[in-house]
């Protein structure tokens, strides 16, 4: 996955007296998106998940119903990529989880095998059975 868009990650070291390796401690940080913007957020857990600025499509179907295209999120983490045959063909697809929780989100799609749906590559979708709106939605 890649993380670009995601939280920074701060890394400390700590090493054990028994051995000269060092392990390395990496610590996740959940962001926050500005109140002032519409955003979703984890339905389980409530951390944020995307801005509305974000939000390509409200036209796609995930496992659990309808579900969102999203150009970025953040606080999501990302499980090995596979092959699946989804409604619109064969893509290369990774689970995405919530990080603080890790209820599992919906996928990023990592490749589209159809040229018609390379837009989607890199681009994340969220079920709607998983996250709330909060922040300005009158």
């Amino acid at each position: 996955c890649d993380r670009s868009a995601w939280p920074a990650v701060a890394a400390g070291s700590s090493s054990s007296a028994n051995s000269s390796s060092q392990v390395t401690m990496v610590k996740t940080f959940q962001a926050y998106l500005p109140q002032c913007h519409r955003t979703y957020s984890c339905i389980h857990c409530r951390a944020h998940l995307a801005n509305h600025d974000e939000l390509i499509s409200k036209s796609f179907q995930g496992s659990q119903g309808r579900a969102y295209l999203f150009n970025s999120v953040v606080n999501v983490g990302c499980g090995p990529a596979e092959e699946r045959v989804l409604l619109t063909g064969l893509h290369a697809v990774a689970d995405i989880y919530c990080e603080c929780c890790k209820t599992t989100l919906g996928w990023k799609y990592e490749h589209a095998f159809e040229s018609s749906q390379k837009y989607k590559e890199g681009k994340f979708i969220i079920e709607l059975a998983h996250m709330i709106k909060e922040n300005g939605w009158d």
